[in-house]
């Protein structure tokens, strides 16, 4: 079976295709930014469940995209943008998300991976130890069961 290997190869280079994107990584939530060096905005792929139905194989998957946010040193003067770049860094890595979703949807991406349903979004601020700001979004991609009986 190569469905999980094909999955997150396909995100990968799809999501290596934006240009607002610089890294990606994969792995468990705990593996997010392990690499000291890293370079932002960082797209993290997790798959949380596989589940062989009949003909296809259903992957839930929680992809996150993120950024730092910087925190300027001036007085805060606009009480409604705050003294930092949250709103940017919000903006822009749900635009990444909603690319490559879009790109699912329409069958873009090859024709042996889909959306089923459209999936959620949650943003998140303040996380990890650099301070991310960005975006989770969970969705089910299903892909054809190849595997044979015999």
């Amino acid at each position: 079976m190569k469905a999980y290997t094909y999955l997150i190869d396909t995100l990968r280079e799809a999501f290596e295709d934006i240009e607002l994107v610089t890294t990606v990584s994969t792995g468990s939530l705990d593996d997010i930014d392990n690499y000291k060096q890293t370079l932002f905005p960082l797209v993290h792929i997790i798959v949380n469940t596989m589940s062989p139905e009949a003909n296809i194989l259903r992957f839930n998957v929680t992809i996150m995209s993120m950024d730092i946010v910087d925190i300027s040193k001036s007085a805060t003067i606009d009480k409604f943008k705050g003294n930092d770049n949250e709103q940017e860094v919000l903006n822009t890595t749900g635009i990444i998300l909603i690319r490559v979703a879009e790109l699912l949807r329409r069958g873009e991406l090859n024709d042996r991976i889909e959306i089923d349903g459209f999936g959620t979004c949650e943003p998140f601020t303040e996380r990890f130890e650099n301070m991310l700001a960005g975006w989770a979004m969970t969705l089910d991609i299903i892909l054809p069961n190849e595997m044979s009986i015999c």
